[in-house]
């Protein structure tokens, strides 16, 4: 009898695993789309990430019953491979909501940050937002590059180009480009602004990157300033 109830278990732990796929690339698909509201697409991806937790849940109880009979280990194990990739997912999301400021508009300047002049609400940088900013993230700094503005600004321009942001504006005269990026799995928008100004040493650029959506963004904004101008400058001195 345990034989049997351990067996189905194990059953239940793929059929869970599936589940929470499914329910994650429905919210997903949901979002970018099917029109769905952000609200709505992360209820069902939460879900989701609710039956991945019951199913590596029941997994690791299917697996200690297993391991005692030396049988059925297999069908739990594909449960626990399907389920904890939905369970990573979420945990990574919530210990980032924790360990970041709530906060969603970053900048390398927060005395005179880059101005929005062309996305759909342009407004300024938050004041209150410099301290949290400098406190969490304190790599997140203007770079400095040893050519003219002329080619800084090519260079920023071919990055961003090269990263398949969706470029608003990019004006050589005016030295700033703003461009829309979207993350990677739900595709939320984040507006993005590069300044190039002329410093004596060359060139420095400034960024600025805000999301659209929500009033936090768990760090989305300061690892993708500091991605670029780390690639920015490697992409310079190549």
């Amino acid at each position: 009898m345990l034989e049997i109830i351990t067996r189905r278990l194990g059953f239940a732990t793929i059929l869970l695993g599936l589940v929470s796929l499914a329910l994650l690339a429905l919210s997903v698909w949901g979002y970018r789309a099917g029109g769905w509201p952000w609200p709505q697409a992360y209820n069902i991806a939460g879900w989701g990430v609710w039956a991945a937790l019951v199913g590596v849940v029941a997994a690791l109880v299917t697996l200690a019953g297993a391991i005692r009979k030396s049988r059925g280990a297999s069908i739990a194990l594909i449960g626990l491979i399907l389920s904890l990739p939905v369970v990573g997912l979420g945990a990574a999301f919530e210990i980032a909501a924790w360990t970041t400021p709530p906060i969603n508009d970053i900048s390398t300047d927060t005395e005179d940050p880059p101005v929005y002049w062309f996305t759909a609400t342009p407004t300024d940088y938050p004041a209150q937002n410099a301290e949290p900013q400098r406190s969490a993230y304190p790599d997140v700094r203007p770079l400095d590059l040893p050519i003219p503005v002329e080619d800084a600004f090519s260079e920023a321009l071919t990055l961003v180009e090269t990263r398949g942001w969706e470029v608003l504006s990019a004006d050589p005269a005016e030295n700033q480009i703003e461009a829309i990026a979207r993350s990677r799995v739900f595709g939320f928008e984040d507006e993005v602004a590069v300044r190039v100004t002329d410093i004596e040493t060359g060139s420095r650029i400034d960024m600025r990157s805000r999301s659209r959506l929500g009033q936090i963004d768990r760090g989305a904004n300061a690892r993708r300033i500091e991605a670029f101008l780390t690639e920015l400058q490697a992409q310079v001195t190549e």
